[in-house]
Formats: structure tokens, C-alpha cells, sequence
């Protein structure tokens, strides 16, 4: 197939033509000012409605707002999720001591450092989200499926994570007025009067601030991430002076020997599989993001620097809790409700709750959107899609999903094991297979000639080398017998994807560098 991009033919006229219309953001910008320029204008493959919106076009250069500051509050808030401080108190429950936890997560860390840095650079380079650059390994039809796997896992944890965040506003509110504990006695398809009121209020905010586009979870995730450091170190203290001023630095049945090494390399490869999704989609982010150099440096502040804060944080509160009383806590909010200050129990409530949302806006709310965009981009933007997405969250009523193994474990479970293969596969195509050669215009266009149309906008070498990777990692997740090697799923998922996506790979293509940015939007949607 020919790689190498046809100026000169005329534009199907089967396939819609779309402009770029830089007057539909903020009128104040000069940057916005350009005349709406069409890609056939510009000696380019024509721009197909099913592929190309506001929200799904690459970002141009100039103007992008994500610094290094930006990237490292959405660690600040991310890696000190509820659910993380809960999986780390694990590993002090399976017996691994202070040092073995802090290893486990900085084994973690610097491998999560290196892969999304990586990921991390293929979204500034091209500027567009995960479901574009899905097309270029999986064409321009086939990226529906790693758009939709990952989409999918997000709005449930969206819906799942705001259930659990409104169990935190509800003792707050019955800590500032003891009544309304009448109001979370009964049951309405499964959540209390209480318990639906604040899911719903926590479930209006989160829709408001999506609503306002990328620039303000940006901004929301630069206001939450110094409240959330400040709080858990602030926490961390007060436990440490509840305890005497010592801490246990593991329980009685601490392990040793290979037992401990296998659980603290279990555990650090846990710790990558935690931001399986992340890997993926973190482009949704860099694509507006400043700089190569800011993605390092946010990364390196907010990963490996901001990782061991978070494991310095678990030690000493698990460590003071067991000092204590000889109990092990689940998560930090198990702190909170027993801190005897009313006050206090307030401001500590009230910073679980800024948390909660800043890692559910970023981990679980953004994903779908684009997914959801990508899917329909004639009739869905980021805004539509936003409301879209929080809407489904809702119906699903994730609470019953949650308190129930068998769809964790079964449904989250398996999308969660095809992530891996998926990131094999993108990865060696980009950087193995095309050395990070893209051209970006033909992202979106529907000629058959295009880079990214292979057979019916689908490459089925992707899907082919997807496929036994996915079997494989479904295998590990759900077969007893292959527990041992389940904490490691991710690596072999990811590995298997990228090796089989090589032996198969078309390696008799051309490959040509094209600029997205006669086609980009200003960096502000």
C-alpha cells in the first residue's frame, strides 16, 4: 500500500468534509482569530465526520497549558487514592515490614515512571487522545475496540468511586447533624434517603466541573493536589503522636527470605498493573502538555518522588495503628471517622472528598468521554459525552456492582486483564515498528489509501496479535491454578501483545512523519 500522502487527488466526495473552526472557544484569544481552514485546502486527505470533531483533533503546539506542575498535582491526587493507601496497607497485612513496602512501591515506581513517560511522549508529539492514537495500530475503525475496553472499565470505577466518596460524605453530614442519621435506616434499590442524596450531589459536582472541559480539571487537580499532600502528611503526624511517637515497623508474621522477595516484587508489579489504564490513556493529558521535558519532570515529582511520600505515609499510619491496638486499618478514612475532634473530622472528611473527585475526574470520567466521542463525534462532544457517561455511571447503580465479587472480580476483572495486551501492541507499533513516525492528518480521513485504513479501516495484524495476548491474560486472571504468576499478568499480557504485534507486523510499509497541525485545535477544549 502506498505510504506516502496524495496531494494531488481530488476529495471523495462520499466522505464529509470538516473545517476546523477555531471561533468555538474563547473569543478573546488571538490565537482563536485563524480563518476555519479545510484539510483538502491544504493539499491533504479529506476529514471524515465519523473521525474528526473539536474534541478528538490534535492539539496545536502553541498555546498548551499543561505544565510540569500540571502533571505532577494529578499524581498528587492519583497515587494517594483511598483505594491505593488500601492495596499498600495490604502488603503490611501480608506481612512485608516498612523497608519491603517502600521497595515494592519504588520497584513500581520507577517502572511506572518509565512507561508513562513513553506513553506520555507519544501524546505530545501527536496531540490527539487515546482513541486517535488507537487508530494508528488498530486503524482508523479498529481502535473502537481498545477505545471501548478502556472506556468501559472507567465508567463503572466512575460510578463505583463516587459511591464510595459519598460514603465519606455521609459521615460528614451526620458528624455536623447527628438527625440524619434516621435518614440512612432504609433502602431504595439499594442506598439509603442519605446515601442517594449524597451520591447525587457528589455525582452533580463532578458532572459541573467536566462540563467546563480538560482546562478545568487542570485547574481542579492543581487545587486539590497540594490540599491532598498536606492533608495525608498532617494525618500521618497525628498518628504518629497518638502512637507515643514510635511505630511497629511490621506485624509478628513478618516474612522473610524468598517469600518476602516474591512479595515485594508482587507487589511492585501490582503497583504497575494499578495504573494499567493509566499507561494507556495518559495522552488524554500530555497531548496538551507544554513540553517533553515537562512530562519528565512531572512525572519524576509526582511518580517516583510523590510515590515514596504516599509509602512513607502507609508505613507510619499502618505502623502507629498496629502500636496502637495491634489492628491493621483499610484505608486512611478508617482514620478520619475515629479522629475524636469534631472540627477536625470535618477538614479531614472534606480532603477525602476533594480527593475522590480528583482522582475520579482524571482516572474514570475522562477516558469515556473520549470514548464515547470517538464512537459518535458526529452527535457526541466532550461535554455531551460527559453528561453521557455520568449518566450511565448512575443507572448502573454501582454500589450494587461493587458489594457484589462476582462482577468485580468477573466483568472489571477481565477488561482489566485485556489492558495489557492492548499496550503491547500500541507500543511496539509506535515505537518499535514506525519509530514514531505518524502522520497525523490521515488519523482522520477515510480514503482507502490512508496510512491507517488498512482493510475496511481495520488491521487485523493488531486485532490477530491482540487476540492470544488477551486469551493468555484472561487465563491468568481467571484459572486458580495459574495464581502464582497473577500479580505479574500485566507484564505477561503487555509482553506477549508487543512480541506477537512484531512477528506479525507489515514491515514492508513506509512510514512518514506528517504534522497534525494544519487540522489542530487550539489546546482549550
Amino acid at each position: 500500500m502506498n505510504m506516502v500522502p496524495d496531494t494531488t487527488r481530488p476529495a471523495d466526495k462520499a466522505v464529509p468534509e470538516v473545517t476546523v473552526d477555531h471561533h468555538r472557544h474563547e473569543h478573546h484569544d488571538p490565537i482563536m482569530h485563524q480563518p476555519p481552514v479545510s484539510a483538502e485546502a491544504l493539499g491533504l486527505s479529506p476529514t471524515s465526520a465519523r473521525l474528526y470533531n473539536q474534541d478528538l483533533a490534535p492539539t496545536k503546539m502553541a498555546g498548551r497549558r499543561w505544565t510540569a506542575y500540571s502533571i505532577f498535582t494529578l499524581w498528587a491526587s492519583d497515587v494517594h487514592s483511598l483505594g491505593n493507601y488500601g492495596f499498600a496497607i495490604g502488603l503490611f497485612a501480608l506481612g512485608l515490614g516498612a523497608w519491603q513496602i517502600l521497595l515494592a512501591l519504588g520497584v513500581g515506581a520507577v517502572l511506572l515512571f518509565l512507561l508513562l513517560t513513553f506513553s506520555g511522549f507519544m501524546g505530545h508529539k501527536t496531540g490527539v487522545p487515546f482513541p486517535v492514537m488507537s487508530r494508528i495500530a488498530f486503524g482508523i475503525h479498529g481502535a473502537q475496540i481498545p477505545a471501548l475496553i478502556r472506556g468501559g472499565v472507567a465508567i463503572v470505577w466512575f460510578g463505583i468511586q463516587t459511591y464510595l466518596a459519598s460514603l465519606v460524605l455521609r459521615v460528614l453530614l451526620i458528624a455536623l447533624a447527628p438527625g440524619l442519621a434516621d435518614l440512612d435506616k432504609n433502602d431504595i434499590l439499594g442506598l439509603s434517603t442519605l446515601g442517594w442524596a449524597a451520591f447525587v450531589f457528589l455525582w452533580v459536582i463532578q458532572v459541573i466541573i467536566v462540563r467546563y472541559g480538560m482546562d478545568m480539571i487542570r485547574k481542579y487537580e492543581a487545587f486539590a493536589g497540594p490540599i491532598i499532600l498536606v492533608t495525608m502528611a498532617g494525618l500521618a503526624i497525628w498518628m504518629f503522636f497518638q502512637a507515643g511517637g514510635s511505630i511497629a515497623l511490621s506485624t509478628q508474621d513478618a516474612l522473610t527470605g524468598g517469600a518476602m522477595w516474591r512479595e515485594i516484587f508482587a507487589g511492585g508489579a501490582l503497583w504497575v498493573s494499578i495504573y494499567a489504564t493509566f499507561v494507556l490513556n495518559f495522552c488524554d493529558f500530555t497531548r496538551s502538555s507544554t513540553t517533553r521535558r515537562s512530562i519528565i519532570k512531572g512525572n519524576f515529582w509526582g511518580i517516583p518522588v510523590n510515590m515514596l511520600f504516599f509509602g512513607i505515609i502507609v508505613v507510619v499510619i499502618t505502623g502507629a495503628q498496629f502500636k496502637i491496638n495491634g489492628a491493621i486499618i483499610g484505608s486512611p478514612s478508617d482514620i478520619v471517622q475515629s479522629i475524636p475532634n469534631t472540627f477536625l473530622l470535618v477538614l479531614a472528611a472534606l480532603a477525602l472528598l476533594v480527593l475522590t473527585i480528583a482522582v475520579n475526574l482524571m482516572a474514570n470520567f475522562v477516558a469515556p468521554i473520549y470514548a464515547l466521542t470517538n464512537l459518535m463525534p458526529k452527535r457526541l462532544d466532550f461535554r455531551r459525552a460527559s453528561l453521557v457517561s455520568a449518566i450511565i455511571g448512575l443507572v448502573i447503580l454501582p454500589w450494587n456492582l461493587y458489594n457484589n465479587p462476582a462482577v468485580i472480580v468477573y466483568f472489571l476483572g477481565g477488561l482489566g486483564a485485556l489492558l495489557g495486551p492492548l499496550f503491547g501492541v500500541i507500543m511496539a507499533d509506535y515505537w518499535l515498528i514506525r519509530k514514531t513516525r505518524i502522520n497525523v492528518p490521515e488519523l482522520y480521513t477515510e480514503v482507502s489509501s490512508g496510512s491507517y485504513f488498512y482493510r475496511n479501516g481495520v488491521n487485523m495484524r493488531a486485532v490477530g496479535a491482540f487476540i492470544p495476548a488477551a486469551v493468555i491474560s484472561l487465563l491468568i486472571a481467571f484459572i486458580p491454578a495459574l495464581q502464582p504468576v497473577a500479580a505479574f499478568s500485566w507484564f505477561i499480557g503487555a509482553g506477549i501483545g508487543a512480541i506477537a504485534y512484531l512477528v506479525v507486523a507489515d514491515r514492508k510499509r513506509t512510514f512518514h512523519d506528517v504534522s497534525g497541525e494544519p487540522i489542530a485545535v487550539p489546546s482549550l477544549h
